[in-house]
């Protein structure tokens, strides 16, 4: 694969499962400069896992089952005009373990939220959850790849972003190079032809938003098993929590 074009900053998001992911992917899309990814690893992570996922067939059809061709996608050329790519990723999307080399080339970020949090949410609409459904061990292991090969990676705790969104997507232009707009802090409603095809199973709340919902806490009530589940990845968020940005 060859790397990107350098006058093009691309940008790799990296969350779990219901998190602000998809909000933060509007606000990128609702800069001038941008072209947005939504989960470009999706259909090779539910081709690799053989998982039922709502809308599996579709979103086989829709994307690269290949990883490597899932890759390659994200350094192909941008229209005249366009100098920013954004892939929202799913961290829960690559192997712990394996080769993610080729995420070196790109600027990565992760965003995080309370485990707890993420699994309340995650049980409403499926089944089941283990540990290794919500991300936050992933994003714990690609962290320390990317710190063991001398990158600096932000992580942005999604309570604290949403207490405050203008100072740190401030914060984030600003490491990234690029200038801030206004137009990042809210956006028309509706669904947007770069949604993937599961937005019909996920995205209600999204489609129906026109801006960063404010912080709230949430009522949690969990079963033994999903209390368990939160746990296990507790030490993984408290660690990447640790090295979360703080805006001034």
């Amino acid at each position: 694969m060859t790397g990107p074009d350098l006058a093009v900053v691309r940008v790799g998001m990296w969350s779990g499962p219901r998190n602000i992911s998809t909000a933060m992917m509007r606000a990128w899309e609702n800069r001038p400069d941008t072209v947005v990814v939504d989960e470009p690893l999706y259909a090779s992570y539910l081709a690799r896992t053989g998982l039922d996922h709502p809308g599996r067939e579709e979103i086989l059809a829709a994307q690269p089952t290949s990883l490597d061709r899932a890759v390659a996608t994200l350094s192909e050329p941008l229209p005249d005009g366009r100098t920013v790519h954004y892939a929202k990723h799913m961290a829960q999307h690559v192997d712990m373990g394996t080769d993610a080399s080729w995420s070196d080339a790109f600027r990565n970020v992760l965003l995080i939220r309370d485990p707890a949090e993420v699994v309340a949410s995650y049980v409403r609409s499926r089944e089941a959850c283990e540990p290794e459904d919500i991300g936050l061990l992933q994003e714990q292991w690609l962290l320390e790849r990317w710190q063991a090969a001398g990158h600096d990676v932000p992580v942005i705790d999604s309570a604290d972003f949403l207490r405050d969104p203008e100072a740190h997507l401030r914060w984030l232009c600003d490491w990234l190079g690029i200038e801030f707009t206004a137009r990042m802090l809210s956006w028309p409603p509706g669904p947007r032809d770069s949604d993937g095809v599961w937005a019909p199973y996920w995205y209600d709340a999204v489609l129906a938003s026109t801006g960063f919902e404010p912080y709230r806490p949430r009522q949690i009530d969990l079963s033994p098993h999903d209390a368990a589940v939160a746990e296990a990845c507790r030490p993984a968020y408290e660690a990447l929590r640790q090295v979360r940005v703080r805006p001034e």
